[in-house]
Formats: C-alpha cells, sequence, structure tokens
C-alpha cells in the first residue's frame, strides 16, 4: 500500500485575514487562513488603547507561529467604521498590515425576526465578509477611504464652526422660550444682556422678572456671549489655518456666485479631500443618488439612499438654494425651473416637486463643482464673482 500524499498547504501566497470587533470593554480578534475551515476567535483583556492594540498583534504574530505561516506572509485587517475612527487603520499600517475598514450598515445580516447576536458572531460575520471581498465578491461589504491624518485633522475646524453656531442658536432659542413664559415677546438684540442686568426686563405686566428666572437667563446670556465669541474668532482664524492647497481650492469656489467662505471651506475640508474617478462616484458618496425597489411588481421610490457625509449632504441641499437664487442664467438653475414647471420660484406653489428638485439640484451641483477644481470648467451659464471680498 502506498503512503497517503500530503502537500505543505502553507506558501508564499498565504494570507492571514483578521476581523476586529470593536467594544469598550474588549475586542474579538478573529483569525483565519486558507488552511482552517473556521476562524479562531480571541478576546483581549487589556485596557488601555495602546496595550490593547498590541494585544491584538501579538495574537496576529502568535497564529503566524502556529499556523507555521510566513512572517511575511500577507496580512489583512478588518473592523468597522465607528467610535474609534482610523487611528486604529493608522496603527496597523505602520506595522505592515493591510487594513479595511468597512461601512458596517453594507454587512449583510440575517432577516430573521429574532437572530442570535454576540460580539463573537460579529467577528466570525465580519471574518466571512472579509474573505469572500478578497476572493472579489464586491457587495460584500463597502470599504471606506481612510483620510490621511492631516486631512481628518483639518475636519475640526468647519465643524467645530457648525456646533458653536448650533449652540448660539439655541442659547438664543432658550431665552426666548424662557421669556414666553412671563408674557415677555422681546427680541433678543445685542443691548439684552445690558437690559436684563439693569432690570429694564419685564413681565406681561410691567413687574420685574422673577428673581430664579432672572439669574438663569443672566447665566444663559453669559453661555451665549462665549459661544458667540469663540465663533466670530474662529471664524476670522479658519483661512489662515487651511493648508496652501486647501485655501486654493476654497478661494476657487468663492468665485462662483451663490457660494461663501463656510460653504467653500466645508467642502474642501469634508469632501474634496479625497480624489474621485468620475461624476458618479461624486454622488454616490454624498448620498444623493436614488435608491429604486423594483421586486416583481412591486416598484417603489425609496428617495435618495442617504449614504456618506450627512453634514455635506445637508450642506448641498442649501447651497442649491442659494444656486437658484443667485444663479438665475444657469443651465441647473433652469433646468431646476423647467422641471417644477413655474417660472419663478414660488414657495407656495408646488412646494413637493420643488424639494424634489432640489435634490437632483444638489446632486449636479456637486459634480459640476468637482469638475469646477478638477478641469478648471465653469458651470454653464454661471457667473462668476467681479471682486472678491
Amino acid at each position: 500500500m502506498q503512503p497517503a500524499h500530503t502537500q505543505d498547504s502553507t506558501s508564499a501566497n498565504s494570507i492571514l485575514t483578521v476581523a476586529l470587533e470593536l467594544a469598550s470593554k474588549h475586542w474579538k480578534v478573529a483569525l483565519q487562513d486558507d488552511t482552517h475551515a473556521r476562524p479562531a476567535v480571541h478576546t483581549t483583556k487589556q485596557e488601555g488603547a495602546a496595550e490593547r492594540l498590541d494585544e491584538a498583534v501579538a495574537l496576529v504574530e502568535d497564529a503566524k507561529r502556529q499556523w507555521r505561516l510566513p512572517s511575511s506572509c500577507r496580512t489583512v485587517v478588518l473592523y468597522e467604521a465607528g467610535q474609534d475612527a482610523f487611528w486604529i487603520a493608522r496603527a496597523l499600517q505602520e506595522k505592515g498590515y493591510e487594513v479595511v475598514v468597512v461601512d458596517p450598515a453594507s454587512i449583510p445580516v440575517e432577516r430573521q425576526a429574532r437572530r442570535a447576536k454576540t460580539d463573537r458572531l460579529d467577528a466570525i460575520r465580519l471574518m466571512s465578509c472579509l474573505r469572500g471581498w478578497l476572493r472579489g465578491e464586491r457587495d460584500r461589504l463597502h470599504a471606506v477611504r481612510v483620510p490621511t491624518a492631516e486631512a481628518e485633522d483639518m475636519r475640526h475646524l468647519v465643524r467645530d464652526r457648525g456646533q458653536l453656531q448650533k449652540e448660539v442658536g439655541q442659547h438664543r432659542d432658550r431665552i426666548c422660550k424662557l421669556l414666553r413664559t412671563v408674557g415677555c415677546w422681546i427680541r433678543i438684540g445685542p443691548g439684552f444682556a445690558e437690559q436684563l442686568e439693569r432690570n429694564a426686563i419685564t413681565c406681561h405686566n410691567g413687574v420685574a422678572l422673577p428673581q430664579y428666572l432672572r439669574q438663569r437667563l443672566i447665566l444663559e446670556c453669559q453661555r451665549l456671549a462665549l459661544a458667540a465669541r469663540q465663533l466670530k474668532e474662529l471664524e476670522a482664524s479658519l483661512p489662515q489655518q487651511l493648508p496652501p492647497a486647501a485655501a486654493q481650492s476654497a478661494t476657487t469656489l468663492q468665485r462662483l456666485r451663490g457660494i461663501g467662505p463656510v460653504g467653500a471651506h466645508r467642502l474642501v475640508l469634508e469632501l474634496f479631500w479625497r480624489h474621485f474617478d468620475n461624476a458618479r462616484q461624486v454622488g454616490s458618496c454624498v448620498g444623493l443618488v436614488p435608491q429604486p425597489y423594483d421586486s416583481g411588481q412591486s416598484r417603489i421610490d425609496q428617495g435618495i439612499s442617504k449614504q456618506g457625509n450627512r453634514r455635506v449632504r445637508a450642506l448641498l441641499i442649501e447651497m442649491a438654494w442659494m444656486w437658484i437664487r443667485h444663479q438665475p442664467g444657469s443651465a441647473l438653475t433652469r433646468w431646476f425651473l423647467r422641471r417644477t414647471g413655474s417660472g419663478s420660484i414660488d414657495p407656495a406653489a408646488g412646494k413637493r416637486g420643488k424639494r424634489v428638485g432640489i435634490v437632483a439640484v444638489a446632486r449636479k451641483l456637486v459634480i459640476a463643482l468637482w469638475r469646477y477644481l478638477k478641469d478648471a470648467l465653469v458651470p454653464e451659464g454661471a457667473e462668476l464673482k467681479a471682486k472678491m471680498v
């Protein structure tokens, strides 16, 4: 009898895949290579971020030794985008690993009403999706583009501005609502805090404000003043803090009528830091593409996909309205007015049609702006500002 033929399956082309299921208490680390039918799942025990990452790396290297894989074998690590952002990806890339950051919403799940869900099962599911994706099954997951550390850091400038602007509005709204509880409908102007200090604000019948309500209003005014001062300082310093390339792109966008510094800076820092191959990628990145549902006899318009950066998507809707107002002769504006069936912008006529149409304008606008920055191609019929302010 001839002995059974054995073959060493470990080769230079072996791939070690690693899936990380991240949690605050611990991480689940799933590992699998080409010779194992099921992944091995481990749990990290370290508390600190650096220590936990080092423990996960040690588990990967131990698996290489136990499975007799070469130390230089291709190692692909996957984890879901979330609160930990991209520091894990950068740290693992520095150690020579390939890293895939996945959109959590793109991971397929079972559709039973009651399905088992644990961190271990999630790690195994991520592993299955990763290995299928590496085999060419691109519908198994959607990878997220990892920004550079500088691009990610610069986002905080525009996001902080948006947060401060929101806080200013919240403080103003809260002051107005507190005053309405005593029948005071005074408008909040620049001198409101001074009037409140000298007790010039009264109730509806001329009586002085209640003691504790007045104290609360004074504190709200102090918070409002602080947020407004920080917002003003940030807006004044933001252009000087931009890198030269980003500042040049923002200046180029502001040459178009209807686009101001806020919109230009946010688009450059939130969207146009990355490279796009075609216009379809631009529209898909901001989530303004249609999401059809056509199965059998069911044909449902689900609206836009709403994937990608929601801040950019909301900004583009606002910029689309401003474009319609300040670029009346552009091809986009003519297309919008023709589709909505009116020759003028009348909010009372065809509101729903205009809300739907403005989303299409936003998608066309972001593609036109991308081409404007990439190829210096001015949108058809658009006017440039006579002089930059």
